[in-house]
C-alpha cells in the first residue's frame, strides 16, 4: 500500500487498500525490491522510508539513457544516496542531470539536501505554488512544460487535488506518467485537509485519461501495467463513495465517525482515522456542490445535514 502526506511536510496517513492491477504487491512488503530497471528508459532506487504512512518507501525514477532525470529524492534517509550512487554506477552512469519533484511533501523533496551535498551544481525543479521552507534554490516548472534529457522527453501536468502545487509527469518516449501521489500502486490516495481538494482531484484523474497513456509509475507501491484502466478505477471508487456517503446521510448518519463506521466496516480500526479524511473530503465537495451543510458543534464531531434538491 502507499501513502499520502500532508501539506508543510508533515506525513498524512496511508492510502486505503484497493486491488492490485500491477506488478507485484507493495504494502509494506520487506520483499518490495530496493532498486529495479522497469525499463531500458527507466530505473527506480527506493527512498528507504517504509512505514504506515508510505507502505514500501517513495519511490524515485532515474529517467533517460545516458544522464538520467531524477524524479523526487525521498524522505533524506542517510542510506538513499549511497543506494543511489551504486546504482548509477551498475548502470554506468555518474551522477543525476537534475531534479524534478512531483510536490512539495516530504517524503519527495527530503532528500534535496543530501544530493545537493554531493553535487552542489544539482538541479531542482518543481511547481512554485503556496510553498514555505523549500530547500532553495528551486527552479519553476509550469504546467505544459517540456525537459528534454538523453533519449526522452518529459511534460510537466498540474494535477492539483493530493496537493496544490502537485505535478506528474509524462514521458512521451514510452507513453508512460510518473504520477507521484495522484495514482498509487496498491490503494487510493487520501486527500489531505486544507491543500488537498476533492473536486481539483477528480478533475486531475479525468484530465489524465486524455493522455495516451499505457503504464503508470507511481511514487509508492509497484508499476502499474494498465494506466487507464487503474486511474478509471479511481474515479468510479470516489463516485461509489460519493453515493455511500449521501445514502448515510439520508438514513441519519450525521457525523464523520458515525459514517465511517457504516461505510469501512471492513476495514481495521486503526485505518479509521485515515477514512475519516477521505469522508471528510467528499462532504466538502459536496458542500461547496451546495447538497450538504455542515452544523458545528463546540464539544462534539460537526452534525452534516442532506440538503432537498
Amino acid at each position: 500500500m502507499a501513502p499520502d502526506h500532508r501539506t508543510k511536510g508533515a506525513d498524512a496517513p496511508l492510502g486505503l487498500p484497493r486491488p492490485q492491477r500491477s506488478e507485484r504487491p507493495g504494502g509494506c512488503d520487506p520483499a518490495f525490491p530496493r532498486t529495479a530497471t522497469p525499463s531500458d528508459l527507466v530505473g527506480r532506487v527506493l527512498g528507504l522510508n517504509p512505514g504506515m504512512m508510505t507502505g514500501p518507501g517513495t519511490n524515485t525514477y532515474l529517467v533517460g539513457r545516458r544522464d538520467p532525470i531524477l524524479i523526487d529524492t525521498g524522505a533524506g534517509v542517510p542510506d538513499y544516496l549511497p543506494l543511489l550512487e551504486r546504482y548509477l554506477a551498475e548502470r554506468g552512469w555518474t551522477r543525476p542531470s537534475r531534479v524534478l519533484l512531483t510536490h512539495r511533501h516530504v517524503d519527495h523533496l527530503g532528500g534535496v539536501r543530501h544530493l545537493r551535498e554531493r553535487w552542489p551544481d544539482l538541479r531542482v525543479s518543481k511547481m512554485r505554488y503556496r510553498d514555505t521552507g523549500l530547500p532553495e534554490p528551486i527552479e519553476d516548472l509550469r504546467d505544459g512544460d517540456v525537459v528534454e534529457g538523453d533519449g526522452v522527453t518529459l511534460v510537466a501536468v498540474h494535477t492539483p487535488g493530493h496537493a496544490s502545487d502537485h505535478l506528474c509527469y509524462y514521458l512521451r518516449e514510452a507513453r508512460a506518467l510518473f504520477t507521484g501521489d495522484v495514482v498509487l500502486g496498491g490503494s487510493t490516495t487520501v486527500i489531505p485537509s486544507g491543500d488537498g481538494d476533492l473536486a481539483d482531484y477528480m478533475a486531475s484523474l479525468r484530465r489524465l485519461l486524455e493522455l495516451p497513456l499505457e503504464r503508470i509509475y507511481p511514487a509508492h507501491g509497484p508499476v502499474i501495467e494498465d494506466g487507464p484502466g487503474l486511474v478509471h478505477e479511481y474515479i468510479e471508487h470516489r463516485l461509489m463513495r460519493e453515493r455511500q456517503i449521501l445514502e448515510a446521510l439520508a438514513d441519519g448518519l450525521v457525523t464523520i465517525p458515525a459514517m465511517v463506521k457504516r461505510i469501512y466496516a471492513d476495514v481495521p480500526e486503526k485505518l479509521h482515522a485515515m477514512a475519516a479524511q477521505s469522508v471528510e473530503s467528499h462532504l466538502r465537495k459536496l458542500e461547496r456542490d451546495r447538497r450538504v451543510r455542515e452544523h458545528r458543534e463546540r464539544h462534539a464531531p460537526s452534525r452534516w445535514e442532506l440538503l432537498a434538491g
